[in-house]
């Protein structure tokens, strides 16, 4: 079972807002006092802390799965819903969080920091925030919106004083448990360390960290081994101790060869942009296993040329103790001059959140070529969010979500790219939601169907008065009473009228029928 874990990958769920209410307060004798409809709650943030107290990602590799808390719906008599609880996790210090692109979020390289991952979904607002003096009683509320749903990947990158660094079995692991009270794995066989040991060394009055990084091997720097999993370690690390085997058995091999090996994997072993190659760093040599009378012969050897090279070289022994006084201290030097270095430099720059520009445009309509015709993509903050916040069974609902759109200029922009009514416009990315595009009347002009240049509106329309609307009614009843009297005349005289037109007897059409 896997104890140690420097990379995960965290699949995140924040919590969703809380649906906004729609009430109405009644009491006696005030049946519709008004609306009442309380708002939803937020939901919870997921947020990453950079623990000191945690050494490993090993919690995050058995459950990867994070859920945050969702907001509560908002309730009657102005009720709020409750907000979902933030969730809090936290990881190593030198821990490096990439998003789903890869891209690089923050570098936690120093206790203390957050980082909001997951944001939470914003809640709904009821019916009574929702009423103005325009519209007394909504009979909507906006829905909660979701939270973040997506992957973001942690690279742990130790963060040491001291990196011991050497070929599988040079014995780092039994160096770094005489020098400090970590407790590694120690055994007779190669890639006996499988990840990074850490431990507290304290030399005098000042204290500091090594690192033990699992064997180098030729390759290393292309995968091979171990070396390409646990380079990335060496990073951070202020100074480098090359640990020399002087008691090996292998053939071919010897403290120099061996040096020269890690060396060229080292600098093959590319360092993020802004840091010191790690060639450039202090460097200082080990001979390990002197207790052994060939190791200490070797030693004796290889030690003048090593310091030709410019090294500081220390014959030490793991078993009994010896040399470790005087390399605890030098390397305890070196460690306290770096920080002194750092002390110096100017503070880093502070990032500065500056607010948004005041005429930055809060979308962007997007012409995208279809089957039928253009389709048109609205593509922002706002009008996503007010989509995945309007209930569409609701139609009071959608109306609010047409004036909000208008309001915000969507209308316009779309008549700016060729959009017609009937065309189909997309809210969002990917599937988005999609609208056969009404234009709203903004005013009665645009209901004016006139040619160019007249306007109906301008005709003059006098009302007419008690006088003339007498007249035309005297004037409507005598033209009846006329044509009733005419009627009357030819039925006494007996004349009728044929299916032809011609006037003919009444006795003549009597026999006719017979």
């Amino acid at each position: 079972m896997a104890s140690f874990v420097d990379q995960v990958t965290l699949h995140l769920v924040a919590g969703h807002g809380g649906n906004g209410c729609v009430s109405v307060k009644r009491e006696k004798f005030k049946p519709l006092a008004g609306p009442d409809g309380g708002n939803g709650g937020d939901g919870g943030n997921i947020v990453l802390f950079s623990d000191p107290q945690v050494t490993t990602l090993l919690n995050f590799h058995r459950s990867p799965h994070r859920k945050s808390q969702h907001g509560q719906p908002g309730q009657g008599d102005h009720k709020a819903g409750t907000a979902g609880a933030e969730m809090l996790l936290s990881v190593p210090v030198g821990t490096l969080v990439r998003d789903q692109a890869g891209e690089v979020l923050i570098d936690m390289d120093a206790p203390g920091m957050r980082l909001v991952v997951g944001p939470g979904g914003q809640g709904g607002l009821g019916n009574a925030a929702l009423s103005s003096t325009k519209r007394k009683a909504p009979g909507f509320a906006l829905l909660g919106t979701p939270g973040f749903e997506g992957d973001i990947f942690l690279e742990l990158k130790t963060v040491a004083d001291v990196a011991l660094v050497g070929y599988p079995s040079a014995g780092k692991s039994s160096l770094i448990a005489a020098m400090s009270a970590a407790k590694p794995k120690i055994a007779d066989y190669p890639f006996t360390t499988l990840h990074p040991n850490l431990g507290v060394v304290e030399s005098g009055d000042v204290r500091y960290t090594i690192a033990d990084v699992p064997g180098l091997i030729e390759g290393a720097s292309e995968g091979k081994g171990l070396g390409l999993e646990f380079l990335r370690h060496v990073e951070r690390c202020t100074a480098l101790l090359h640990v020399l085997d002087c008691a090996t058995l292998e053939p071919g091999r010897d403290p120099i060869s061996d040096l020269d090996v890690i060396l060229g994997e080292l600098a093959a072993y590319p360092v993020p942009e802004g840091q010191k190659p790690l060639l450039e760093r202090e460097q200082l040599v080990a001979l390990n296993k002197v207790d052994v009378s060939d190791g200490s012969d070797l030693a004796d050897l290889v030690k003048a040329e090593l310091e030709e090279r410019g090294y500081r070289v220390f014959e030490v022994s793991a078993v009994t103790h010896a040399g470790l006084r005087e390399l605890s201290f030098a390397l305890a030097a070196i460690v306290v001059a770096d920080r002194e270095a750092r002390n110096s430099e100017p503070i880093k720059e502070r990032i500065v959140l500056r607010p948004r520009a005041v005429n930055a445009k809060d979308f962007v309509v997007k012409v995208e070529g279809g089957t039928y015709g253009n389709v048109y993509r609205v593509v922002g903050d706002k009008p996503e969010r007010w989509v995945a916040q309007t209930d569409f069974a609701n139609e009071e609902a959608v109306g609010y979500l047409a004036d909000r759109l208008a309001r915000l200029g969507v209308e316009d922009d779309l008549f700016k790219s060729g959009a017609v009514p009937g065309s189909t416009v997309i809210i969002g990315a990917g599937g988005g939601v999609v609208f056969d595009w009404e234009p709203t009347l903004s005013s009665a002009a645009e209901l004016v169907a006139a040619p160019r240049g007249t306007d109906p509106r301008l005709d003059d329309n006098e009302r007419a008065t008690n006088r003339s609307r007498r007249k035309n009614y005297l004037e409507r009843m005598d033209a009846k009473a006329a044509a009733r009297a005419e009627l009357q005349s030819e039925r006494e005289a007996g004349v009728w009228v044929d299916d032809e037109g011609f006037a003919v007897e009444k006795d003549d059409e009597s026999e006719n029928r017979d």
